[in-house]
């Protein structure tokens, strides 16, 4: 422990007590791993004298470990696999390339339901099982009344509920993708059988035998059933503290999700990195980033006791989102700090991305300390997690000002001015009270098309359209909610919230009230502890009596994976071109995320998504307005069921305890018998099979030499898209479900597979082929060239509209070399590899931007693309440009930090652009044709 002992001594050296706590722990990594090569003690110095360095120098930081989601995993390890491959054929043993980083992934963070307040099967115990059709279909395809009280979906043959869990767990595995997808309460098999063997089996079997553990070391698979990757991040992965043979040090971690942040909550440095930047760590190399400026985020003031933790963070989201944040830290201190439990901390660093910063910061202090007690932390664990800490000033006593280090600027909250509120319809910045919602949802409905407005006539806003479901009449109006979704990546960190929503539940069923039935209603917590708590504390049979039932762990309504609407709801949504409402308790919401159809979404606290699913719409005044009437006709307004925090505090102190996680814990380390019982090929490079439509060898290292060659000018460049500002990834990377009619589902087509079994694009992430085509097929993409959303592009040489995949692949195949026209942040959003990787292989070289965002800037370098921003004050509209222009980019021999370079245009206009290489990696990953050829190059 030499080392450590170093260390210590250098952390108790006066000038760093004063650097803000995360910065220290920067300065620690840098400190451990000074090697002369990856970190420098020029390094060390800068991050040491961060007050003069921040915002200029650039430094390394070599984090602990690396969190992989399964969506985001699996092109990971392809790209490993594939990796072997490429290094196997110069005669390199393929046994080299292996994560020298320890690496977590887990496997069921995302999920796609199926089916929506179905009641278990009544099969009797001898009923043999019903043989499962071909092909399926997700709830709504094929869609016949329903004869079973309370169901809202086509069960397999009309009048009968769909097959148990029992009887899946029967059947014959032929064709996992043949089954019919039905409700499970448990719904592992159905996951597993549907999802997982096609797609990840071959790759991620059980901790002790699936291919990646026994080729790769340092891989540790968490098995499917026990929860999303923030979850499993915050109640099992994390340290707080490392120990090895020869150091103590502060844990840390980067993660392919932009809310990996939610861990700085436990006072662990952390923050989401695109899928080729955690690859790096993963084969050895250090994040880079700009030294931060930190934000002092000081709370002061009392916690409103109406005011629900994710209040607090709509209200803080609001505060920093306009004091411009953006790429910065922010580390949380002052008196106010003490007042939020540890699980409320976790879920204001989640929506770290929602304001632009890059982590949230909440040192660790004696709520963190008492929070691990109840964890699976042994005493010996928590007596070396406070004494290192202290020992290294890194933990926090937020009553003494003493301690409060120097930060960049400071930005003062008050907690006690927080009230209740939303957070829509399109945006999680545009914070609505929720007291002022009606009044809000109406004067969106007059405002013109935008961010906060639907511009609906005055004589049309009193629009109602009656339509039948399950032989009953009901009608919609502007406001009314079609979805309501408590989902896992925000809340269910935090029992406060979700114990206060069980106990609404509780209160409005004993009152007599109840949701419609055509409303899509979920419960997906991203943790098996959820369910543990709500089920001991009684509340769980009323969340699911209003319709609230628990369908898995993991992503679902956020993504777009809810089942499609009832289609008669759709056809009134359409016929009254109706402004339908979704609700739910997550930090996305983009207009047409959740469905096409719902055009208004709001972000809510999960007692306020149940709230809204009762009153069946946004349109509603609970002050002044029933929150429903009973049968009898009794109105019940919110404030007869809303519990106390008191009854709240009391329900969580008896129920969230230490046993949970010990139940979790042993739930990860056994597995399931499904999973543990799955067989795996035995080799060092992956057996590809050919056939396979989910997983696939990329193309990113095809006549891959041993030393690379020169980057060439852009010769006569076409612009593939012409878009305008703010494009997002979601515009971008593929996600959702594969549209019938894109470039995509006419691969699938040629595979010979059905519709019903193509998928998502999630799910089809390991194939390049799909993925590639699902790169910019987004309905909401605004594509000047078009004029209006739609994921289609222009041909210029033949002028004709095509899917942009197809015409990509036309002017690759005439040798043509592509542009993209943006203007400002282009990039923005959450982080996904395929963002880079997409347009890589649609053949692009080079995107012409206003401004990027810092992220997607660094994953367009780490695929070979060139980042190049117009000059201040230039646009391709002052510049007067058509796009229609062929280009060309003329390189020097030998590039330099943000470079200018000069477009020519075949019109004869000429123009400078800034190339947005900040680093000398960048460039090093630029001259290879980016960082996965250059990590495989090394190995040669």
């Amino acid at each position: 422990m030499l080392m450590s002992l170093v260390i210590l001594v250098f952390f108790l050296n006066n000038s760093v007590l004063k650097l803000p706590l995360s910065i220290r722990v920067l300065l620690e990594a840098a400190i451990r791993k000074c090697d002369g090569f990856y970190t420098k003690e020029e390094d060390v110095q800068n991050i040491l004298d961060w007050q003069q360095q921040q915002n200029t120098a650039e430094v390394p930081f070599p984090p602990a470990r690396v969190l992989l989601q399964d969506f985001t995993g699996i092109p990971a390890m392809v790209d490993l696999a594939a990796m072997r491959d490429a290094v196997a054929k110069h005669g390199v043993d393929p046994g080299l390339i292996s994560p020298m980083c320890p690496t977590d992934l887990i496997v069921d963070h995302s999920l796609q339901i199926d089916f929506s307040k179905c009641q278990k099967a009544a099969h009797p115990r001898s009923t043999p099982p019903r043989p499962l059709p071909r092909g399926g279909s997700q709830c709504g395809s094929q869609r016949s009344s329903c004869s079973k009280s309370g169901c809202s979906d086509p069960p397999t043959s009309p009048g009968h509920p769909p097959a148990s869990v029992q009887q899946i767990e029967n059947t014959p595995l032929l064709c996992p993708f043949h089954l019919q997808p039905v409700i499970l309460h448990n719904s592992k098999c159905l996951w597993l059988k549907r999802n997982v063997v096609q797609t990840v089996v071959t790759f991620f079997q059980s901790p002790t035998k699936q291919w990646c553990s026994k080729a790769f070391k340092n891989v540790n698979v968490i098995p499917p059933d026990v929860g999303a990757v923030h979850q499993v991040n915050l109640e099992y992965l994390s340290r707080v503290v490392q120990v090895n043979d020869e150091f103590i040090y502060p844990d840390s971690v980067v993660g392919t999700d932009s809310h990996t942040t939610m861990i700085n909550g436990l006072g662990i440095l952390g923050w989401g990195v695109g899928g080729i930047e955690s690859e790096a760590v993963m084969l050895g190399q250090p994040v880079s980033l700009t030294l931060p400026r930190v934000v002092g985020c000081k709370l002061v003031g009392s916690v409103n006791p109406l005011t629900t933790s994710i209040d607090i963070v709509l209200g803080i989201t609001k505060h920093l989102r306009q004091a411009g944040i953006a790429g910065k830290f922010v580390e949380f201190f002052g008196p106010g700090v003490s007042q939020l439990s540890t699980p409320d901390r976790t879920t204001i660093a989640n929506m770290c991305p929602e304001y632009n910063a890059t982590v949230s910061f909440f040192p660790v202090d004696h709520v963190t300390l008492k929070h691990f007690k109840k964890t699976n932390f042994t005493q010996e664990k928590l007596e070396l997690l406070e004494s290192y800490m202290k020992a290294v000033k890194l933990f926090r006593s937020y009553e003494d000002p003493s301690e409060d280090p120097h930060y960049s600027e400071v930005i003062e909250i008050n907690l006690s001015s927080i009230m209740p509120h939303v957070s829509g319809p399109k945006r999680p910045q545009d914070r609505v009270a929720v007291n002022s919602m009606k009044e809000d949802f109406r004067r969106c409905l007059d405002e013109k098309v935008g961010f906060k407005g639907f511009h609906i006539s005055k004589e049309k806003q009193g629009t109602q359209v009656p339509f039948l479901h399950c032989g009953q009449e009901y009608q919609l109006a502007h406001g009314s909610v079609v979805i309501a979704a408590v989902i896992s990546c925000t809340n269910n960190c935090n029992p406060s919230v979700m114990l206060t929503a069980g106990l609404l539940a509780k209160k409005a069923v004993e009152a007599g009230l109840v949701v419609k039935p055509y409303i899509r209603t979920s419960l997906a917590p991203g943790s098996g502890m959820v369910t543990h708590y709500l089920n001991t504390s009684g509340v769980l049979p009323y969340l699911s009596q209003l319709g609230f039932e628990v369908i898995g762990y993991g992503c679902a309504t956020c993504v777009g994976n809810t089942a499609p609407l009832p289609d008669a709801v759709v056809d009134a949504i359409k016929h009254g071109d109706l402004v339908a409402c979704g609700v739910l308790s997550g930090n996305r919401h983009f207009e047409g995320r959740l469905c096409d159809c719902v055009r208004a979404n709001y972000l809510a606290s999960p007692p306020l998504v149940v709230a809204y699913a009762i009153a069946g719409t946004v349109d509603i005044d609970f002050e002044k307005e029933p929150l429903g009437v009973t049968s009898d006709g009794k109105e019940v307004y919110l404030r007869d069921v809303w519990p106390s925090r008191e009854e709240v505090l009391q329900t969580e102190e008896d129920t969230v305890i230490s046993s949970i996680f010990r139940d979790r814990t042993g739930r990860m380390e056994k597995g399931n018998s499904f999973w543990n019982n799955l067989d795996c090929p035995d080799c060092v490079v992956f057996p590809w099979d050919h056939k396979s439509t989910y997983i696939r060898s990329p193309s990113f290292f095809n006549k891959l030499s041993k030393d690379p060659q020169p980057p060439q000018s852009i010769e006569n460049a076409h612009a593939l898209l012409f878009l305008g500002d703010k494009v997002t990834t979601d515009h971008i990377s593929p996600a959702g479900s594969i549209a019938r009619v894109s470039a995509a589902a006419k691969y699938l087509l040629s595979k010979r597979l059905t519709p019903r079994e193509f998928n998502s694009y999630g799910a089809r992430r390991g194939n390049d082929a799909v993925m590639t085509r699902g790169t910019f097929a987004s309905i909401k993409l605004q594509n000047r060239f078009i004029g209006k959303p739609s994921p289609k592009t222009l041909h210029i040489p033949s002028g004709q509209t095509l899917d942009v995949f197809e015409a990509a692949e036309r002017y690759q195949r005439d040798g043509i070399p592509l542009i993209i026209l943006a203007g400002k942040g282009y990039g923005s959003g959450n982080s996904r590899d395929w963002v880079a990787k997409g347009p890589y292989l649609l053949g692009v070289r080079a995107i012409i931007a206003e401004s990027f965002e810092k992220l997607h800037k660094t994953q367009l370098v780490g695929m070979g693309i060139m980042p190049l921003q117009f000059l201040p004050g230039e646009s391709a509209d002052s510049l007067e440009l058509c796009g229609k222009e062929r280009f060309t980019i003329t390189l020097p021999d030998d590039m330099s930090l943000r470079q200018q370079l000069t477009v020519k245009t075949s019109q004869g206009k000429t123009f400078c652009v800034t190339a947005l290489f900040e680093s000398e990696s960048d460039l090093v990953f630029y001259r290879h044709g980016g960082l996965l050829r250059y990590v495989a190059r090394t190995m040669l």
